[in-house]
């Protein structure tokens, strides 16, 4: 009886072990839409754009209907996003603006730990394709941050000498190259803009390429950063997939992500590795609502924001008040550990991600630094009982600035910026009557109004002091 049961221990026992290894290091996708409205995918409300496969990945997983991205803008959200700390807390507390190729800094990697080189430590093989945005000089670059493998550009695909920049952000006159495809760290072309017309389906093709390798070769699993440009201005697309859309060169432009999610996924379906696999879809910020002529001189339509093309949220790109500009789309799938066809309506942020990957797959978070990301695996999984881990989200200018708090179903507006005086003029949104946030309820909820407030000057603390916030 003894041997019989000592069998069934160690048959039941291997095979729990295995399930939890298997747990453990599952494939890890991330595709990171860039500049892509939280309803501009049909799964999501969008009446003018189509994205079957990415609705087909939502019916497979769950939608997170209050994903935070960390901030209004690429760079500052890319970083904390990867580091899973607020954008004021990036590089010793400096944090980074907007990068541009005239830039000279970037994330540093001697103050930064990211989740690829956590990752990295675990045994998983990283890549990334598409846009990087984080520093476009070789001690900035992605493989200086742990990924093994980047094909992309190092900045916006707008970014190229035929800007001026509206904003005065090319410093004395100087006209900047012409964008670079870089392979590792090295420049392999100058791209113009039929170039840039055809990256897409590269890194496609080339991301593809990368999930084969790690199976099939290195047999590994894998960290994938897919970092789309096309939704990016200008919106280029690979000739002969333009006017497909009923929303003009940007609608065309995010029905071509759509169809590289389905290459992406095709791919998983040939190497039999779905059911092993994390994918994740978000975007770094919300999208561009107001025209700029300057666009619409470089680029003709493939620059032009239709003004008559409205959204639920209110804003969009470059501000981090209103959830235009900060709460996306998000999109997860992991068969047998997240339910089919599900919906998640609790507060997250995408440094969460930081945490729950790590926690997945068993890598050492930093303990030397305070991390803002979350474990969401109680929410993917829809745990009974399960809630938010956040007694809030900030949102955060890039080098400090607290301009709104998510707090429940609550939003709070800062008019200018938290002041730790008290000289606070606020709006207040109930998010559940007034998803559009055009109501302001905060002299109605003046007890709510306060509760925020504490939790601001608690916040501004932790970040001031470089402290754990909750």
């Amino acid at each position: 009886m003894k041997h019989l049961i000592f069998f069934v221990f160690i048959v039941f026992g291997g095979q729990l072990y295995a399930q939890q290894a298997n747990v453990k290091q599952p494939n890890i996708i991330h595709i990171l839409a860039d500049d892509v409205a939280f309803d501009d995918l049909s799964c999501f409300g969008s009446k003018d754009i189509s994205t079957p496969n990415l609705d087909a990945l939502a019916e497979k997983g769950m939608k997170f209907t209050s994903f935070y991205a960390p901030h209004g803008t690429c760079t500052p959200s890319r970083a904390a996003l990867l580091t899973g700390r607020y954008a004021p807390r990036v590089n010793g507390g400096e944090g980074l603006y907007v990068l541009f190729p005239h830039s000279t800094t970037g994330l540093e990697d001697e103050m930064e730990v990211t989740i690829t080189e956590l990752l990295k430590k675990q045994g998983y093989k990283t890549g990334l394709y598409g846009k990087w945005h984080l520093g476009h000089l070789p001690q900035y670059l992605p493989c200086v941050h742990g990924f093994d493998e980047f094909l992309g550009i190092p900045y916006p695909n707008d970014h190229g000498p035929e800007r001026i920049g509206n904003s005065g952000w090319r410093p004395n006159g100087i006209s900047d190259p012409a964008i670079p495809l870089i392979e590792q760290a090295q420049v392999i072309k100058r791209c113009d803009n039929n170039d840039l017309a055809e990256l897409p389906a590269l890194f496609t093709r080339e991301a593809c390429k990368f999930i084969y390798r790690s199976v099939k070769e290195d047999k590994k699993p894998f960290y994938l950063q897919y970092a789309n440009i096309e939704t990016h201005t200008p919106w280029f697309v690979p000739k002969g997939f333009e006017g497909r859309s009923k929303a003009a060169a940007y609608g065309d432009a995010v029905e071509y992500l759509d169809r590289s999610v389905g290459i992406i996924m095709n791919t998983l379906k040939r190497l039999n590795i779905e059911d092993n696999t994390i994918i994740v879809f978000s975007s770094d910020n919300g999208p561009l609502i107001y025209r700029d002529e300057e666009l619409e001189n470089c680029y003709g339509k493939f620059g032009f924001t239709d003004p008559e093309r409205t959204h639920v949220l209110r804003e969009g790109k470059y501000q981090q008040r209103y959830d235009g500009g900060i709460r996306v789309s998000c999109i997860m799938s992991w068969p047998g550990q997240i339910p089919q066809g599900t919906t998640c309506d609790e507060p997250i942020t995408a440094m969460d991600l930081f945490t729950t990957f790590a926690n997945i797959t068993g890598a050492e978070i930093p303990t030397d630094r305070p991390i803002d990301g979350k474990d969401i695996q109680s929410l993917m999984r829809q745990e009974e009982g399960a809630v938010s881990p956040h007694e809030a989200i900030y949102g955060y200018r890039a080098r400090g600035g607290l301009m709104s708090v998510r707090y429940q179903n609550w939003k709070l507006v800062f008019k200018q910026k938290y002041d730790p005086e008290g000289n606070n003029d606020v709006f207040l949104y109930d998010l559940n009557t007034d998803l559009g946030e055009s109501i302001d309820v905060a002299s109605e909820n003046t007890d709510v109004v306060k509760k925020i407030l504490k939790l601001s000057e608690k916040a501004e603390l932790a970040i001031k002091e470089g402290k754990q916030l909750n």
